[in-house]
């Protein structure tokens, strides 16, 4: 899995960049077809954002969180970007499952 990290309007410390790709590293356990992840931080006026892009065997998820706080939006991305590769899996799962049954109503 590679990670970029980009920060945008101004210069992140060592321990922001290490927690975000620490909490990102997490949502390996989703998916392991998980291959490409962008994390870009940005401020915008008062709100800092968050916005986390992921390539997933051929799909792309993004999400975007806004806050007062870095560590807030980027924990909030994370978790939505959690629960739509959950979601992903499991129409993964409900297809094949269609599929096998299909091959045996057909014999």
């Amino acid at each position: 899995m590679r990670i970029t990290f980009t920060a945008r309007h101004f210069k992140t410390s060592d321990r922001l960049k290490n927690y975000a790709e620490e909490k990102v590293k997490k949502l390996r356990r989703y998916d392991d077809t998980l291959m490409d992840i962008s994390i870009i931080l940005d401020y915008v006026k008062q709100e800092q954002v968050a916005e986390i892009i992921s390539k997933v065997s051929g799909n792309k998820f993004a999400v975007v969180e806004k806050s007062e706080d870095m560590y807030k939006s980027i924990d909030l991305a994370v978790d939505k970007l959690e629960r739509k590769l959950k979601k992903h899996k499991q129409k993964l799962r409900r297809f094949e499952n269609e599929r096998i049954t299909q091959n045996f109503d057909e014999k």
